[in-house]
């Protein structure tokens, strides 16, 4: 089990290694537009999951939702602590 900041670390070392069989680095490189669109998807998915779907899948739609935010946070410069300061 990975944690929020874990993750967020390793998806900034993929970034910085341009990995090239990354997903993350794939993302990056559409831009924040096409994170944007898939930010937006996730969080309907998550919306539909907890109406219609159950707690099982409701956690999961929002563990995609959770690493669509990062990406978009490492696209935009942020780190955890310029998030965490609006908490």
């Amino acid at each position: 089990m990975k944690s929020f900041e874990v993750l967020f670390a390793e998806l900034k070392d993929k970034t910085a290694r341009k990995d090239p069989h990354s997903g993350t680095v794939r993302q990056l490189e559409k831009g924040v537009h096409a994170i944007g669109k898939k930010v937006i998807e996730e969080a309907c998915e998550v919306w539909m999951a907890a109406e219609h779907e159950g707690r099982e899948r409701t956690a999961e739609e929002i563990s995609q939702l959770l690493y669509h935010l990062q990406v978009m946070m490492i696209a935009c410069e942020l780190e955890l602590e310029d998030v965490y300061r609006y908490l």
